[in-house]
C-alpha cells in the first residue's frame, strides 16, 4: 500500500509541473496580448520622427471647444519641418490634439488624435485657408481650428 501511495503522489506532482509548464509556455507564446502594449511603447523621439514622416491620420470623429494653447516640443519650442515645407506646430483640447503646418497652399492638418473617451467627428484637413477638427465625447464636443499667420499655424478662437 505505501508503494501504491507513493506512485500517486508522483504522479500528481508531475501532471502539476507539466500542466504549469504547459500555461507558462502558453502566456509566452501570447505574450504582450496579455500583459502589456501591443506594439510596445514608443518614446518621444520615435513620436517626433513618426510626425515628421507626415504619416497618413485615420478617419475622423467630431467635437467642438476652444483650443487650449500650442503643446510644446520635446525641445521646448514648436517643432519645424524639413526644408521645402512650413512651420509645424502642436495643439491641444480637452477634446484631443493635433498638428498642423503652413505651406505656400495654405495651412493643413498634418495628424490628429482624439483624447481618451473622445472620437473625431469631423475634419477639413486642407490645406486651405483655415483648417478644422471635431472631437466628440462624453464631456461635450471639442473643435480646433488652425489658420496661418506670418508663415506660422494658429489656432483660432471657437465661436
Amino acid at each position: 500500500m505505501p508503494r501504491r501511495s507513493l506512485l500517486v503522489v508522483v504522479g500528481w506532482l508531475a501532471t502539476a509541473a507539466v500542466a504549469t509548464l504547459i500555461g507558462v509556455g502558453a502566456i509566452r507564446l501570447v505574450g504582450e496580448s496579455i500583459t502589456g502594449t501591443p506594439g510596445g511603447v514608443r518614446s518621444a523621439e520615435e513620436i517626433a520622427r513618426a510626425l515628421e514622416a507626415d504619416p497618413v491620420p485615420a478617419p475622423s470623429a467630431p467635437s467642438t471647444a476652444a483650443p487650449t494653447a500650442a503643446v510644446p516640443s520635446a525641445g521646448g519650442s514648436p517643432p519645424v519641418a524639413s526644408p521645402g515645407t512650413g512651420a509645424r506646430r502642436s495643439f491641444a483640447t480637452a477634446g484631443g490634439s493635433a498638428v498642423a503646418e503652413c505651406t505656400p497652399q495654405g495651412v493643413r492638418l498634418v495628424s490628429w488624435a482624439p483624447a481618451q473617451g473622445f472620437r473625431v467627428r469631423d475634419v477639413d484637413r486642407g490645406p486651405d485657408d483655415d483648417v478644422e477638427v471635431r472631437f466628440e465625447g462624453p464631456a461635450g464636443e471639442h473643435e480646433l481650428k488652425v489658420r496661418c499667420l506670418g508663415g506660422e499655424p494658429v489656432s483660432e478662437p471657437d465661436d
